[in-house]
């Protein structure tokens, strides 16, 4: 079953009777996915920036975008107006595939990747995933990499706390870890 579908049927009603919400629309949610990665001002290829984008548009079937500094700041040898980064923002049903993938294919995959902590799920219910390579991702052949890189997956829930956002995460199957 796709993780939509089991979302409205099994997950909806059960956070209601938990979370003690009568209107089924006000249940928590995803509202967003966003896919990004950081590139340090040192690396000034322009076909790494190539690289990247062609990569976070394999992962998620949708176009790349370059991200660029809102200032100025020396200590990091940027300047406004920079090229900083690559990102994308998945909704909708390119959402829902994503996630059903991620907690399903790549998070297995990942290297001695004993579940998620809890302290990556902020005060708002959002969480983050640091990947240091995209290797898990099924996209992905080993064979075809020219440059490993990291990247970031940031979750974006409707709830405004932390405890709903674990509820609603641990019942759409992400691995948190035992002890934490």
């Amino acid at each position: 079953m796709i993780l939509k579908e089991f979302y409205k049927t099994d997950i909806v009603p059960s956070l209601q009777k938990e979370l003690g919400i009568k209107n089924k629309l006000a249940v928590p949610t995803v509202s967003l996915i966003s896919l990004s990665v950081g590139i340090p001002a040192s690396n000034k290829d322009a076909k790494f920036f190539d690289i990247v984008g062609d990569t976070l548009t394999r992962i998620t079937g949708q176009k790349a975008i370059k991200t660029q500094a809102k200032k100025s700041v020396a200590g990091f040898k940027t300047r406004e107006g920079m090229d900083v980064g690559v990102r994308v923002t998945l909704r909708g049903k390119r959402m829902w595939d994503f996630l059903d993938k991620l907690i399903n294919v790549t998070l297995p995959r990942v290297r001695d990747f004993r579940g998620i902590s809890v302290k990556s799920v902020d005060g708002q219910g959002n969480i983050s995933i640091g990947f240091r390579e995209f290797l898990p991702f099924p996209e992905i052949s080993p064979d075809e990499i020219e440059k490993v890189h990291g990247l970031e997956v940031t979750i974006a829930t409707s709830t405004k706390s932390r405890e709903k956002g674990l509820i609603l995460l641990k019942s759409l199957g992400f691995p948190f870890k035992k002890d934490s």
